[in-house]
């Protein structure tokens, strides 16, 4: 379940629905694309974005057949974009919200389905198939709600609604690349009204950086082959700098002398410091990674929940950047792998 829209790229910073964009790509992106297109019409927009990508090499056949799936500006496309709800939860309402007992059986159920290919992704890429199946279930409900716009048809109409169009003039054209390159038909290409795609919700960008096939070789599926969705989603939290055999984090509780200078994920301490001034884990006992660094974060302030968080965490961070999100994929995961 998504509260957040963001690019997936790595230590990319992102908003709600947009990708609150940020380097040099994007800079590049922003100095060449064309100015708004609110004074031209559609018909002419398009038009341009016909001849430009088959200048850059695309197939006309194959431009045409994506192009022809958006004839005028989709309203309720822009809609939703004008209208981006503010969320101000709490961790506490955010976690009854997307960790619900149907979420964590259904996640069990589906899990259990597919043991043996999570497992053998998981060791491929020395991710653990809980954050895997963690990221599918809070991006798509293990697959279940995908998004059902026509990606072209909502990245053009962003383009050339003018508000954030040299972002998604730029989406457009790779999305664009992605189809001339064969992995997805334009009719089969669906996602968010943002352009976000198939089961892990990436961006098209995010796409061609991060999607995989599995086995290696093959077309790229983040739509409808799990294995491929799986493997994706293991790709992009490896290139981000998985660590294989490290948790992501814990829940713990704090002394009552903790102060508010030393949380956060930026007060980065061996685990033994915490254990010397008495943070324990919630289930008891010891840590069982006294040689690791972490932090300890309390989501809704000092007298709330806390966790204690190691380099993994930061990784899931980079696919959603929200402490929220990263400790609803870590409980999730560990809940129903």
């Amino acid at each position: 379940m998504m509260l957040k829209r963001r690019m997936l790229v790595c230590g990319a910073v992102s908003s709600m629905a947009l990708p609150a964009v940020a380097g040099k790509a994007v800079a590049k992106a922003l100095q060449k694309a064309p100015a708004p297109a609110a004074t031209q019409s559609y018909e002419t927009f398009l038009a341009g974005v016909r001849r430009e990508a088959i200048q850059k090499g695309m197939n006309a056949s194959i431009v045409d057949d994506a192009l022809s799936l958006t004839r005028q500006p989709n309203a309720s496309v822009i809609k939703a974009d004008r209208h981006q709800p503010e969320f101000t939860m709490t961790w506490a309402k955010y976690k009854d919200r997307v960790i619900t007992n149907k979420k964590i059986t259904d996640g069990q159920a589906a899990v259990a389905k597919r043991r043996s290919i999570l497992r053998a992704i998981s060791t491929e890429y020395g991710v653990d198939e809980a954050a895997i199946a963690g990221i599918w279930g809070l991006e798509s409900a293990y697959g279940v709600k995908t998004g059902t716009y026509h990606v072209i048809d909502s990245l053009a109409t962003l383009a050339y609604d003018g508000r954030r169009s040299a972002f998604f003039r730029s989406e457009l054209f790779k999305a664009l690349h992605i189809l001339n390159q064969g992995d997805i038909t334009p009719a089969g290409m669906l996602g968010s009204y943002a352009g976000a795609m198939g089961q892990p919700q990436f961006m098209p960008s995010a796409y061609e950086r991060y999607a995989a096939s599995y086995p290696a070789g093959g077309r790229r599926d983040i739509w409808t082959n799990e294995p491929d969705v799986f493997a994706s989603i293991a790709n992009y939290l490896a290139k981000c700098g998985w660590r294989a055999g490290e948790p992501w984090g814990e829940a713990v509780r704090v002394p009552a002398a903790l102060t508010v200078g030393q949380i956060g994920r930026t007060v980065v301490k061996p685990v033994s410091y915490w254990a010397g001034i008495g943070v324990q884990p919630v289930l008891g006992g010891q840590f069982g990674h006294a040689d690791m660094d972490g932090a300890v974060i309390c989501p809704d302030g000092i007298d709330g929940e806390a966790y204690l968080v190691y380099h993994n965490f930061n990784v899931i961070r980079r696919y959603n950047p929200s402490d929220f999100y990263a400790l609803g994929v870590g409980l999730l995961g560990s809940a129903i792998v």
